[in-house]
């Protein structure tokens, strides 16, 4: 909390800072959203057994449930959104939680609310204690799941929003079930009091268009329910009863913001050229084909990064050949002439398939992940290259292999490469030759950048490793965030030098990492002369106007020298 002002009886304006989620700025009514608290009580029961079916009943009535979410999510927010509740049902199909709560139903004679709460507890402080960012991050998962299966249990229907207007939906904090659950049409925004940027529901409302803000810290009670709010997202502000001044600046705020929008509208077709003639590419970031359609209303000149995995994530099951070969022609024949970059599984690490079944690492950012997987699992790896091989014959198509740090792991993807074309030959199979690329993300990729180029097409350089690793900040735990400087010279010059490496050598290079679409470094990478940013879709116009406005050769005169 910034500023909480009263005096004399008299209501004053309150000002809270949180952690931006999506930007934009709304004014409307507050609603508090609460749980219904479930009271869960150490009850015996005589008959275990019965209990026992009635929560295998409740769990298919939340499976059920789960299902239709995932159906709303992949509306709304895509494969990648929906995922999260595939999550969500593989854990209560789960066999450690299923033999836990019937466990302890069968050996203490209690009732499965008891049960289910008692293994809640027990799991979520089983990940919350884990070293692993993501793996603290599935304590909210457990939490949800259970409070799910509670809910059913105890009869009680899924809340909703029953305001008649839409309204600020403040809360502790959100599930990513209840995220998904929020009409649109009746939620301007929400705000929660904690929650972290890394969460599902942060994702969610990024890929939703939700302005919102975590971990603002403000009070959940009569003091905020019913009041005039106003969410400032890009700024990380929520405003509670502002005051006629406030009101009066950001109504104009929000006028301005919807004017630039509308202004950035007049830049689609322009090309992306500096006034003195310079030109870069830019291209969308997406995980699914459902995206597709938000890369070309955004003007985007082709795919920077299609990240494969999430194919695999939404699955229970490896995706076959002909599955995922559907996929890359799709996305192929709808960009046309422009390129699609399409990256290998980059599977581990904060990723995960439980049907993968790989070994329990004590650093999974440092472990078996990507490449690696792929270059230990060549089935896996073939199975993914010959389908896009194939689909790269109805389209501009580029592959792109994550997680390299040297010459041997390029020179045994040749191999596995010459291994499918040679399969697909026999077979009578058509299929294309597609540009062969890797990402540079480790500092060792960068440091010998000069020898791989030589082995390349081309490079994109994946920021959010690369800074991970640069500076040894572990990119999912929001407590070092303070440490995660993203203009740390280190970083720039890293990728000065992949940059220079790769022109050396002939061949082009691009960035398909957040950093990309940092507003405050495009015009060093233009001074730097990168080829490509890659960036969340609805950056593009806003990147584009930058370059218009850009003169790279008098931003050089003066550009900044600890850099």
């Amino acid at each position: 909390m910034i500023t909480q002002r009263r005096q004399a009886g008299v209501r004053k304006m309150q000002v809270y800072k949180g952690k931006s989620v999506f930007g934009g700025i709304v004014i409307g009514r507050i609603h508090v959203y609460g749980k219904r608290e479930k009271q869960v009580k150490c009850e015996k029961t005589p008959d275990p057994q019965a209990e026992i079916m009635r929560y295998r009943k409740a769990s298919e009535t939340a499976m059920e449930q789960l299902g239709r979410l995932c159906e709303k999510a992949l509306r709304e927010a895509g494969k990648s959104g929906a995922a999260i509740f595939e999550i969500h049902r593989m854990m209560l199909e789960d066999g450690d939680y299923r033999d836990s709560v019937e466990s302890i139903i069968a050996s203490q004679s209690v009732t499965a609310e008891y049960a289910v709460a008692r293994t809640a507890d027990n799991f979520a402080g089983m990940f919350a204690s884990m070293e692993d960012g993501y793996m603290r991050g599935r304590a909210a998962d457990v939490k949800d799941v259970s409070e799910r299966l509670l809910s059913v249990l105890q009869g009680i229907e899924e809340e909703g929003i029953r305001a008649k207007e839409p309204v600020i939906i403040v809360a502790d904090d959100l599930a990513p079930s209840e995220t998904v659950q929020l009409d649109k049409d009746r939620v301007l925004s929400f705000v929660t009091a904690h929650g972290s940027l890394n969460s599902h529901t942060a994702i969610l409302a990024r890929t939703m268009g939700i302005p919102a803000l975590v971990d603002a810290g403000l009070p959940l009670d009569e003091t905020v329910d019913g009041m005039l709010g106003i969410v400032d997202g890009a700024g990380g502000m929520i405003y509670i009863d502002p005051d006629e001044e406030t009101l009066t600046g950001m109504r104009k705020a929000r006028e301005a913001e919807k004017e630039k929008i509308e202004l950035l509208q007049t830049l689609k077709g322009r090309e992306n050229v500096t006034l003195d003639g310079q030109s870069i590419l830019l291209y969308a970031n997406i995980g699914n084909i459902e995206d597709l359609a938000m890369a070309l209303r955004n003007d985007a000149g082709g795919i920077g990064l299609f990240r494969s995995e999430f194919i695999y994530l939404e699955r229970d099951h490896f995706p076959t050949e002909e599955e995922q070969f559907r996929i890359y022609r799709t996305v192929a024949e709808t960009m046309g002439k422009k390129r699609v970059i399409i990256r290998t599984l980059d599977i581990g690490a904060d990723k995960q398939c439980d049907y993968f079944q790989m070994e329990k690492e004590e650093n999974p950012a440092l472990g078996c992940r990507a490449i690696r997987i792929c270059l230990t699992r060549p089935d896996i790896f073939k199975t993914q290259l010959r389908a896009l091989f194939r689909a790269s014959v109805y389209g501009e198509m580029a592959v792109m292999y994550p997680m390299i740090t040297s010459l041997k792991e390029i020179r045994r993807i040749r191999e596995i490469v010459e291994e499918v074309k040679q399969e697909l030959d026999a077979q009578g199979m058509a299929y294309g030759n597609p540009e062969q690329g890797i990402m540079i993300e480790t500092p060792a990729a960068a440091i010998i950048s000069d020898l791989l180029a030589r082995e390349v097409d081309f490079f994109s350089i994946g920021t959010n490793d690369l800074i991970q690793y640069l500076l040894a900040v572990d990119r999912q735990n929001p407590a070092l965030d303070e440490f995660r400087d993203i203009h740390h010279p280190a970083i720039l010059r890293m990728i000065s030098l992949v940059v220079e490496n790769a022109h050396k050598a002939g061949i082009w290079t691009g960035i398909c990492g957040e950093l990309g679409a940092d507003p405050e470094l495009t015009r060093e990478f233009l001074a730097m002369g990168v080829d490509e940013l890659s960036v969340s879709p609805g950056r593009i116009l806003p990147l584009r106007k930058i370059i218009l406005e850009t003169d790279v050769s008098e931003y050089k005169k003066n550009r900044p020298k600890n850099w």
